[in-house]
């Protein structure tokens, strides 16, 4: 099971951290992404963290502002976003995946509840 939480509301530059722990299993035994879904709008892969290199993906809009990390020993997997913009709200899933670079919803085996972002400009 996946637990998600963080979400929040923020004026435009804000950050906030969302959090993806994971109870039954391992998440360093998984890859592990965020995904977002706004309103009318299909759900994005927003970010990911490989299981053995952890290296990271970023979708282009959010590069250099989002940061995903782990921490093993809390078996908790991260989403830093910082200088948030209204075009960020939406409801952030976290997702487990034993593909090694999972990039798609469908490569996904466990999904997190979600956690609502509101950027407000």
């Amino acid at each position: 099971q996946l637990q998600a939480s963080g979400g929040g509301e923020v004026q435009s530059g804000g950050s906030l951290r969302l959090s993806c722990v994971a109870s039954g299993f391992s998440l360093d035994e998984y890859c592990i992404g965020w995904f977002r879904q706004a309103p009318g709008k299909e759900r994005e892969a927003v970010s990911s963290i490989r299981k053995n290199d952890r290296t990271t993906y970023y979708i282009g809009s959010v590069k250099g502002r989002f940061t995903i990390s782990r921490d093993n020993a809390k078996n908790t997997v991260y989403l830093q976003m910082n200088n948030l913009k209204p075009e960020d709200t939406g409801l952030y899933y976290c997702a487990a995946s034993r593909v090694a670079g999972a990039r798609l919803a469908g490569e996904y085996d466990y999904w997190g509840q979600g956690t609502l972002v509101t950027v407000s400009s």
